[in-house]
């Protein structure tokens, strides 16, 4: 089995008699289509997104409409650039995404979190990027947030009615003497 080593010299021996390999990591390879495109798909809330990014100006459509259009407050379409940002690809992309169910935010941040990973497949340095980014953009991720289901009795999923579990006593209770928390003396003498 093994053997036992008493010197120094018998142990460097062994150490240059061994065949040391060390296994590299093969390298992410891109992985896009014939077309050209990286394809992703991103999850926030209820929202579902399909996302294609190629080579291009930095136009993003979603469903057919241009950004603006479709996510017209500026904070939604701030978290649509975020991925390109952080990974210091503005305007050198052009998004065609498609995104289903969920509000606007949760839109936004699934058609977000495709673009961060279509961006990672495409090209693949990217990747340390948007996983690391600023301390709120980590982008790759997706972050499980879901409605949450309350009691049919409740009429809020996170607030319940008061409830007292006390019965009335038909005794009056006991009156304590006021300078000490012990019941009043009884007068006997009536």
């Amino acid at each position: 089995m093994t053997e036992e080593m008493k010197s120094l010299e018998e142990l460097q021996t062994v150490g240059s008699d061994a065949d040391v390999q060390i296994e590299v990591a093969a390298p992410r390879e891109p992985m896009r289509d014939a077309l050209g495109r990286a394809y992703a798909t991103g999850k926030r809330k209820d929202a579902v997104a399909r996302v294609w990014i190629k080579p291009g100006s930095g136009k993003v459509v979603v469903n057919g409409k241009e950004m603006n259009a479709y996510f017209a407050r500026p904070v939604l379409q701030m978290i649509l650039r975020q991925p390109f940002q952080v990974a210091g690809v503005v305007d050198q992309f052009d998004v065609n995404a498609t995104v289903k169910g969920g509000g606007l935010s949760g839109q936004a941040g699934a058609v977000k979190h495709g673009i961060s990973k279509a961006l990672q497949l495409y090209e693949p340095g990217l990747r340390g990027a948007l996983k690391i980014g600023s301390s709120d953009a980590l982008c790759v991720f997706r972050i499980f947030f879901v409605q949450q289901r309350g009691c049919p009795a409740l009429r809020n999923p996170q607030i319940s009615t008061h409830h007292v579990n006390r019965v009335r006593k038909a005794v009056e209770p006991l009156k304590y003497h006021a300078s000490r928390h012990r019941p009043a003396p009884i007068n006997h003498r009536l």
